[in-house]
């Protein structure tokens, strides 16, 4: 599953590439999407390149050539949905239970990586899973939380707030710049963010440097 700016940057180089048959520049992509820095449109190149969709031809500059383009969105009876720390099931439910959240991009579960863009898109979700305030939803990327049942690709739901209590999971901001999915935890005059593997560490960070974006209340899974 591409996150809304993968694929809006995908259909942006199929189409440059049909109509004038050479790639768009990358400052020609940054400003297609709205984006602040190339440094948002080689993230969005590396990931389409790993999951197969483009590919990189050596010896030309800016070259690119697509592969494939997204299929059709899978039937609802392969999505999986469910509450946070509630049992999921395979039984979803009707289009009228479902309200459109705001869809970001990626979030790490792992190294903190550079916050999310301004949502393009939207995403049907339960009502059910939906918190008190307003939720917005992010693509996982990263291993740190698989304990918790949070996987690589999964779709997680956020009720916005900058307040959270201890054992939360929780959005974290550091540094205004770097977000990534943890469980929270005050110590002292700092702030701890855990994993849930133990092939990652804890990050431990001066208050001041986290600011909480939200809390995790769902999760939705698509499965192949």
């Amino acid at each position: 599953m591409l996150t809304a700016k993968q694929q809006q940057l995908l259909l942006f180089i199929s189409d440059r590439l049909s109509s004038g048959g050479v790639s768009p520049s990358f400052d020609e992509m940054k400003d297609a999407l709205g984006l602040k820095s190339k440094s948002g449109v080689h993230r969005l190149i590396n990931a389409l390149e790993e999951r197969g969709f483009i590919r990189r031809m050596a010896n030309r500059a800016r070259a690119l050539e697509v592969l494939k383009l997204p299929e059709a969105p899978a039937a609802a009876s392969n999505v999986v949905a469910g509450a946070f720390g509630q049992k999921t099931e395979d039984n979803p439910p009707a289009p009228s239970d479902t309200i459109d959240i705001p869809l970001h991009g990626r979030i790490a579960a792992g190294a903190p990586i550079e916050a999310f863009e301004q949502a393009d898109s939207f995403i049907a979700v339960p009502q059910s899973m939906l918190g008190r305030g307003d939720c917005f939803a992010l693509e996982i990327s990263g291993d740190s939380m698989v304990d918790l049942g949070i996987l690589e690709g999964d779709t997680v739901v956020i009720e916005s707030g900058k307040t959270a209590r201890d054992g939360d999971v929780v959005v974290a901001l550091v540094d205004r710049e770097d977000a990534t999915l943890k469980t929270l935890r005050h110590k002292g005059q700092d702030i701890e963010l855990i994993p849930a593997n133990a092939d990652h560490q804890t990050q431990v960070y001066e208050s001041q440097r986290v600011e909480v974006q939200g809390r995790l209340v769902g999760l939705l899974r698509q499965y192949n």
